[in-house]
């Protein structure tokens, strides 16, 4: 193997940057030439690249976002668009293309694995920590910890002023980041996919607790951390229902993209650091159609498909010890 390619597709998570310096200082030691494609899928299309080198990869480990950009490509769906991409990869004379991004960018490697000799390997690079078959994706720790950040400045605001705040974070249909930063806050109550089944339901069961807090306690802040597009009508429609029904004040925050940005933490970039070595071992080693994973501290591949084919649940005992508090503070 003489030439290796790679690009950040999709969102983009914290310690990208520190996936890409991994991929091409490993790649370099073993006399590599590496390319880089700016702005995933499209470029390829576009046959947009530069040449990465040493000092291209100087000081960007603590960077957030990715030097190379990132975006999302529909185009990118068709056999023509693979077809093209493989012709340009050919052209370049690329031996193995790979991908770091979620499960989205991870069907479009398979995608173009149909149509192209080389190898194609995803590393998980998303906040949303979905991708099943690995402990955590690149960008996740940095994510709860912006959360978190967030929760314990919101939680301030509350207790000052008595107030019902819903935190909403991103995770779309993931639970993780919910999770792991309402745990960590101490947060009153969480509503993420995995674990809300119906909406009215959930609603009854968000006024009883809020009551029996205001019975133990009398007037208090009250934090729900809640995940991106899971209520109907929205974070800000939810607030207005339990402002009315309760005759507490209810504020709505709206994280969004700011979880996205900022400087890894180290855990990303130890995670984005090993990923990325092994992901061109591996790449040397002959593999293809396959994603870079850790499990138990270990590092290993497993098949891409694996990404959208099964769905990763959240930790068992995690959400156990939540409702038991959560059942444990229920009580009047």
């Amino acid at each position: 193997m003489r030439k290796i390619a790679l690009l950040t597709s999709g969102g983009d998570a914290p310690g990208m940057n520190a996936c890409i310096r991994s991929i091409v200082l490993t790649s370099l030691r073993f006399g590599l030439e590496v390319y880089g494609y700016r702005h995933g899928y499209n470029g390829l299309l576009q046959q947009e690249y530069l040449t990465l080198r040493a000092k291209k990869v100087e000081n960007i480990i603590q960077r957030g976002g990715t030097i190379l950009h990132s975006a999302r490509c529909h185009e990118f769906k068709s056999d023509e668009a693979a077809k093209i991409a493989a012709k340009n990869l050919d052209t370049l004379g690329i031996e193995a293309l790979l991908v770091i991004g979620g499960d989205g960018s991870f069907r479009g490697a398979a995608h173009l694995a149909k149509h192209w000799e080389g190898q194609v390997i995803g590393l998980p690079g998303t906040i949303d920590n979905d991708i099943y078959g690995t402990d955590a994706t690149i960008g996740y720790f940095t994510a709860i910890e912006t959360a978190l950040d967030s929760i314990d400045k919101v939680r301030d605001t509350a207790d000052a002023f008595e107030r019902l705040f819903l935190v909403e974070v991103m995770g779309r249909q993931a639970g993780f980041i919910a999770l792991s930063a309402a745990v960590a806050s101490a947060s009153d109550q969480i509503l993420v996919p995995e674990l809300v089944k119906n909406t009215d339901d959930e609603l009854e069961n968000i006024l009883a607790h809020i009551e029996a807090v205001k019975k133990r306690k009398g007037a208090s802040s009250y934090i729900v951390v809640i995940t991106e597009n899971l209520w109907p009508g929205g974070v800000t429609h939810l607030s207005e229902i339990l402002s009315k029904k309760t005759n507490i004040e209810c504020r709505p925050v709206i994280l969004g993209h700011v979880q996205r940005g900022g400087s890894p933490v180290s855990q990303d970039r130890l995670l984005a650091t090993k990923l990325g070595a092994y992901a061109v071992e591996a790449a040397l080693a002959g593999e293809n159609r396959v994603m870079v994973v850790e499990r138990n501290q270990k590092v290993a591949t497993a098949p891409i498909e694996l990404a959208w084919q099964q769905q990763k649940p959240l930790d068992p005992y995690l959400v156990k010890i939540q409702q038991e508090f959560f059942d444990l503070l229920n009580r009047p």
